[in-house]
């Protein structure tokens, strides 16, 4: 994601070599936005189409076992299809794609978008980060080369990632972190922030574009903690490290599952098989483990007291199988949305075998856990967790909760594999 120019420029990068990158971060920046409001616009028309009109004209529950079965089954289908005859196939295995990459053809953009789409409506716990990052690279890359051939791709996709993670998160922070992580140890001229100038003028126009247009929020209305004491950082420290035990059993099954998906060869067989169980496993755990779950996890965040441990310990398993074989079989989507409410759900469940645990703490510390286990990002997984507790008592015990969940998941395998379907470490 380095936006070097030439390795040989000087070691700062004078003012009038950053002011030209304005203009185009502007437009990367709001154009990555639109695209991820365009693309959530349509997945909204139609889950309500699905989810509301269908089952009212056909007298059926919304969230009937036997709809949840039959909505994502034929949602396994309709992707399938997209994967196997729409050009491009929708782009590589997502199994192996993680946020960024290198640049797609940018014929293959309108099948992955399409997939990812219907993978949304049609409840599949998938989220619409990793789909919307590589196709705004490759419109980035593909329109930057040629509107100024002398600037390189890596600067086109620095601002298309940024801009991007400005539009979902609403908040330039989350590029920022993610950027500054990502640029460590490499090669480039001038200062840090020299380099993520431009990026952050993206990630800005992205966010404040999101803000204008939707309403992004992270906050899911938890009780704040206003004075934390020795119990809330025992707390803390003990909840982030389960949490990230309880991600790393999916990593490690990860590369199993997708393994027996393989078997099948086929996206006509994979996509409709994992789209089978996830209907059955949207019956077993009930309509919040469903779709992408930033507003299930607000919805089971706000009904603290409702739900007993095992009905948790039962939504957070099922979510967490759930992102796995969507993931394995061949969707595209995202992992960081439905991961989150896997840790909201675990860190509820914590709190209710332990009532005296701060509902703050135990959710937010869950979901830092189980983000930096499926995803490795540990500035994200801080900034998320954060933003979810919304009280900055908070910060200072998930910094420091953040060092004993590192230790259990660095050097463990990733949510992700390689092209010959290892796990990442």
């Amino acid at each position: 994601m380095a936006t070097d120019h030439d390795a040989t420029a000087p070691t700062e990068a004078p003012v009038r070599l950053l002011l030209p990158q304005v203009l185009p971060a502007l437009v990367v920046g709001i154009g990555s936005a639109l695209l991820f409001l365009g693309v959530s616009k349509i997945a909204e028309e139609l889950q309500s189409v699905l989810w509301e009109t269908l089952p009212d004209a056909l007298d059926v529950g919304a969230y009937s076992s036997l709809w949840m079965i039959c909505v994502l089954t034929a949602t396994g289908v309709a992707v399938g299809l997209v994967v196997w005859k729409v050009h491009g196939h929708a782009g590589p295995d997502p199994a192996s794609e993680g946020l960024g990459g290198p640049p797609l053809p940018p014929a293959v953009v309108p099948g992955l978008l399409l997939a990812s789409a219907l993978a949304l409506a049609g409840g599949v716990s998938l989220g619409p980060e990793q789909p919307t990052i590589a196709s705004a690279i490759a419109l980035a890359v593909w329109l930057g080369l040629r509107a100024a051939p002398g600037a390189p791709g890596a600067f086109w996709a620095s601002l298309a990632v940024a801009g991007t993670f400005g539009a979902l998160f609403g908040t330039p922070v989350a590029a920022a972190l993610v950027l500054s992580e990502a640029l460590v140890g490499k090669p480039g001229r001038g200062s840090l922030w020299d380099r993520l100038f431009a990026p952050l003028i993206a990630a800005g126009a992205g966010a404040t574009t999101t803000q204008l247009l939707s309403d992004p929020s992270f906050a899911m209305g938890l009780p704040p903690l206003t004075d934390p004491g020795w119990g809330d950082l025992l707390a803390a420290l003990v909840v982030a490290p389960l949490g990230a035990l309880f991600g790393l059993l999916g990593c490690y099954a990860f590369p199993h599952l997708h393994r027996a998906f393989g078997r099948l060869r086929h996206p006509m067989l994979m996509i409709p098989a994992g789209g089978l169980l996830l209907g059955l496993l949207g019956a077993l755990g009930g309509h919040l483990t469903l779709f992408k779950g930033l507003h299930e996890t607000e919805e089971l965040v706000g009904s603290i007291g409702v739900y007993s441990s095992g009905e948790l310990a039962r939504m957070a398993v099922v979510k967490l199988v759930a992102l796995l074989v969507a993931a394995a079989c061949g969707f595209r989507g995202g992992r960081v949305f439905p991961a989150v409410f896997v840790g909201a759900a675990f860190g509820l469940v914590a709190q209710a075998l332990v009532p005296e645990i701060h509902p703050a703490v135990a959710v937010s510390s869950a979901v830092l856990g189980v983000l930096l286990a499926t995803t490795r990002q540990g500035w994200v997984s801080l900034f998320i967790a954060a933003v979810i507790a919304a009280s900055p008592a908070m910060l200072s015990l998930l910094c420091l909760a953040t060092l004993p969940a590192w230790l259990v998941v660095t050097g463990r395998p990733q949510l992700e594999l390689d092209h010959e379907g290892n796990a990442l470490r």
